[in-house]
């Protein structure tokens, strides 16, 4: 009744839109943005060079070949800087994000928090969406406090990447807590050249993403910086 009474109001005022909370938008569902770069100095410097914001030691990957940095893009996300790790020998495997084929950095996956993988996992599939098995992962932040997660498998690549992989931190802090700050994501988008097909993959999923069409696939995030608004592919 209290709501409906909000409505009359705001028609006999004139206003077009309702005094509503706007329904989860992707901005608040996304956790973190995977910058990829063929080594982690140079990918901490470009954005360094690009935001005005050193981005902090995050740790490493055991048995995966990479260690990160990161830079929180507000209160439970963040920007993470990724690549090989001199300290651990290079995996038998390729390193995970195209790392060892990369020549210069950029944005190559996009992260969903979820707090329910396995439902997640169960909608996509009944959409026709492979997100890969749910997995476990670790590290050790600097200060050794260990971090643990679930995940759905980051090496299943859906439509270049454009499809994020969904993860749940459980109890452990979120990354974004200890990341250097000075930096707001306020926009992201993506780009492909099948973008009817992807965005109903998104839709699927219930990720207000738009995807544009274009002759390739990109991640486009806008973020809020020392160094002004800055577009980061």
């Amino acid at each position: 009744m209290k709501q409906l009474l909000v409505v009359v109001v705001f028609a006999m005022l004139g206003v077009t839109h309702l005094a509503q909370q706007p329904s989860s938008t992707v901005l608040a569902r996304i956790d973190h943005l995977v910058y990829a770069t063929p080594d982690l100095q140079l990918g901490v410097d470009a954005i360094e060079k690009r935001l005005g914001v050193k981005a902090t030691a995050g740790g490493q990957h055991p048995g995966l070949g990479t260690r990160n940095a990161l830079i929180a893009l507000g209160p439970t996300s963040y920007l993470e800087i990724i690549g090989p790790d001199p300290e651990q020998p290079k995996p038998s495997a390729p390193r995970r994000f195209g790392i060892d084929d990369l020549r210069a950095p950029r944005i190559v996956r996009w992260v969903v928090k979820s707090s329910d993988l396995a439902a997640v996992a169960a909608t996509a599939a009944r959409a026709g969406v492979t997100l890969g098995p749910i997995a476990s992962g670790n590290r050790r932040r600097p200060d050794g406090v260990v971090l643990a997660w679930r995940y759905t498998d980051p090496a299943v690549v859906v439509e270049d990447g454009l499809v994020p992989f969904f993860i749940d931190w459980g109890s452990s802090p979120h990354p974004a807590l200890t990341a250097a700050k000075g930096a707001t994501l306020t926009q992201l988008r993506a780009e492909h050249p099948d973008a009817p097909r992807v965005q109903q993959m998104l839709d699927a999923l219930g990720l207000d993403l738009r995807v544009s069409q274009t002759s390739a696939p990109a991640i486009i995030a806008t973020i809020d910086s020392p160094r002004g608004r800055v577009e980061l592919r």
